[in-house]
């Protein structure tokens, strides 16, 4: 169990082919870089004060794994979802996404009190952006 104080981040760490191109990719969605943990082979994209993705270049992504890396535009390692504060703020990240470069990933999942939508980014990783309805939430 952690402190009521301690904020838990994660880290999301995803091989890329092309790490300028990637760059560009998320800062055009409206992410930051941080430099300081930034160089020619990885780059940290702040999304929130919790959430961070790292994208690595392969060959550097390779020095952390001894297991073959997944070419994610033909396989799925990993579903990233982010959560968003309104069906708006969902249309809003995808469309600019899809503006970006990205490409659609499934079809609009509407249930009424969950909206979501998702992309798969340059290198063919899948990110769902969802909505749910607080009252739903809470019950």
């Amino acid at each position: 169990m952690t402190s009521p104080t301690y904020q838990q981040m994660i880290f999301v760490n995803l091989p890329v082919n092309d790490l300028g191109a990637s760059k560009k990719f998320f800062t055009e969605l409206g992410y930051t870089i941080n430099p300081q943990f930034s160089d020619d082979n990885a780059a940290s994209i702040v999304i929130s004060d919790t959430i961070v993705a790292m994208l690595l270049t392969k060959a550097f992504y390779g020095t952390f794994t001894q297991k073959e890396i997944a070419d994610a535009t033909k396989t799925s390692e990993v579903l990233v979802a982010l959560s968003a504060e309104s069906r708006e703020k969902v249309d809003e990240l995808v469309d600019k996404a899809l503006a970006a470069g990205g490409s659609p990933a499934g079809q609009t999942q509407d249930l009424g009190f969950m909206y979501g939508r998702s992309f798969d980014d340059l290198d063919g990783h899948t990110w769902e952006v969802v909505w749910m309805d607080p009252a739903a939430v809470q019950g």
